[in-house]
C-alpha cells in the first residue's frame, strides 16, 4: 500500500510535511520497508536490534577485558 493511497490523492510532500517527515525520510523508508509484508518488517526491526545487542556485548567485554589487565598489573 502506498502513502499516496492512503493520503487521499495529496502529493508525496504535502503529507510528509502534515506528518513531519521529510520527503527523504519518507523515500528512504519506501525502498526500505515498501514491498516487505508485516512479518518480514517484524523480522527485519529482530535483526536490527540483534545487530545492536551485540555490538553492546563487544564493547562491554572489551571493557571487562581493559579492567581485568589493569588488576592484574599487565599494562
Amino acid at each position: 500500500m502506498r502513502l499516496r493511497s492512503l493520503a487521499g490523492g495529496r502529493k508525496v510532500g504535502e503529507l510528509c510535511r502534515s506528518i513531519g517527515v521529510t520527503e527523504q525520510t519518507y523515500y528512504r523508508w519506501r525502498r526500505e520497508y515498501g514491498g516487505l509484508r508485516l512479518d518480514q518488517k517484524w523480522l527485519k526491526q529482530l535483526e536490527r536490534e540483534n545487530a545492536r545487542l551485540k555490538r553492546a556485548v563487544a564493547d562491554l567485554t572489551l571493557d571487562k577485558l581493559i579492567l581485568k589487565e589493569a588488576a592484574e598489573g599487565n599494562f
